[in-house]
């Protein structure tokens, strides 16, 4: 008995193993049936089998097709038969997907990050007006909280005003303004405010569910 023995490195690789390894030699059997009329009711009683063994699959659209593409598949798309669908190509379902091309964008100044300059880019499509300037100055302080969160310690705004002149292509030009930015003490005490009121809604919803739970 022992020389009869199987190992699974020594079997057949199975294509698809959620069917199972029977179903396999069913379909191999299948391949070596003469006469394509005996291939032909042999792959209906796979595709029965198939069906059974997938019960959940009952209800997705095109049942039936997906189990003659599985069929197709298992056997290496080396069984000809009459299918009721199209054969699918082995090219095909090989073939690679194009590589995704994603956005190659090396800013001069990485700890703005890269959407600073699409709202430097919409800025410019405005019209000249309050807005405009309330959207600049929008845009010049959160650079300034950008740079304090990268750099720790305290910024010029004139650094800031230069950053933004040379990311702007110099269509942006805050140097001769006589408005300052806001404090570097205001922008990160925000933060911190935030910071903390997010840990209290944290410590408070699990002292809520400490509360609530049974004991026993």
């Amino acid at each position: 008995m022992i020389d009869n023995l199987e190992y699974n490195t020594e079997r057949e690789h199975l294509i698809i193993p959620e069917y199972g390894r029977h179903l396999q030699k069913m379909i191999n059997y299948a391949k070596e049936r003469p006469t394509k009329e005996e291939r032909n009711e042999v792959a209906k009683a796979i595709i029965s089998v198939m069906g059974n063994l997938q019960p959940h699959l009952r209800d997705v659209p095109d049942f039936q097709h997906k189990l003659w593409d599985q069929l197709f598949i298992m056997a290496d798309f080396d069984l000809d038969v009459n299918s009721p669908y199209p054969k699918p190509l082995k090219e095909e379902l090989q073939a690679h997907p194009e590589p995704l091309e994603y956005p190659q964008n090396f800013p001069k100044y990485r700890f703005y990050g890269n959407n600073i300059k699409t709202m430097i880019d919409v800025a410019n499509t405005w019209e000249e007006g309050d807005l405009k300037e309330a959207l600049i100055y929008t845009i010049a302080n959160h650079m300034k909280k950008c740079f304090l969160n990268w750099n720790k310690d305290t910024v010029e705004d004139d650094v800031i005003f230069k950053h933004l002149y040379e990311l702007s292509g110099g269509t942006i030009n805050l140097k001769a303004e006589d408005e300052d930015l806001s404090d570097a003490s205001t922008l990160m005490r925000n933060k911190k405010k935030y910071t903390a009121t997010s840990n209290k809604k944290v410590h408070s919803k699990k002292s809520n569910t400490n509360r609530n739970r049974k004991r026993y």
